[in-house]
């Protein structure tokens, strides 16, 4: 049985800004720098309560902001992050709110005309390979490699596209295709205004190659 794992820290980088409000831009960034704040300088005792304390924040812009898709996208990422740092069966209920978040941005931008598509695939892939698969939860690991394509498809070089998508290969014992993903992933251009973010992915990334060279 798997178990939702702390790398479930999700996909703060693939959500790449687009054009949007000022406010809405001023929302988003503020989302996104606490986010990483928490996940890569917040010790691991004081993650969930920390993460919970986000995510009721950005429910509250998201339920102010009805029509824009970056509210339930970066909704979704935290409470997903949330639910790794909360581990375990207890994990799930939150896992199930992201993926109903991602899904509703996907339903209201079906031709993934906004900048923050490839996110909401990418993270809803990420949870259908990391999730329990039916009875206990949702995951299935066919879905998430479409999910998971999708999002590339999208996003064919971010950080985070590459590196789920890499750490799903890994999972599926294909360590050749995983270490050409990561080192995708690893050679991304960096994002202005993410510079912890992506510090942070990139000490990610070092461990999964580091890992999946020693299967090979």
């Amino acid at each position: 049985m798997r178990y939702i794992p702390v790398a479930l820290l999700l996909l703060a980088a693939s959500a790449l800004p687009g054009v949007c409000r000022a406010d809405e831009a001023s929302d988003i960034a503020h989302l996104q720098t606490r986010w990483a704040q928490v996940k890569y300088q917040t010790p691991a005792a004081q993650q969930e309560a920390a993460f919970a304390a986000l995510a009721a924040e950005a429910q509250t812009l998201r339920t102010a902001h009805p029509d824009a898709l970056s509210y339930p996208v970066w909704e979704g990422i935290i409470r997903a992050t949330y639910a790794g740092a909360k581990g375990g069966l207890g994990a799930l209920g939150e896992a199930k709110k992201a993926k109903a978040l991602f899904e509703d941005a996907i339903a209201h931008d079906p031709k993934a005309a906004s900048a923050y598509a490839g996110a909401a695939y990418t993270s809803l892939g990420s949870l259908y390979y990391q999730v329990p698969g039916w009875p206990l939860g949702f995951g299935n690991d066919d879905k998430a490699k479409d999910l998971l394509q999708q999002g590339l498809q999208l996003d064919p070089d971010g950080i985070d596209s590459n590196f789920f998508y890499g750490d799903y290969l890994l999972e599926e014992e294909d360590y050749k295709g995983a270490l050409a993903a990561f080192e995708k992933a690893l050679a991304a251009p960096p994002r202005p205004g993410r510079e912890l973010a992506d510090s942070g992915r990139r000490a990610e990334i070092a461990k999964k190659i580091e890992q999946t060279r020693s299967e090979l």
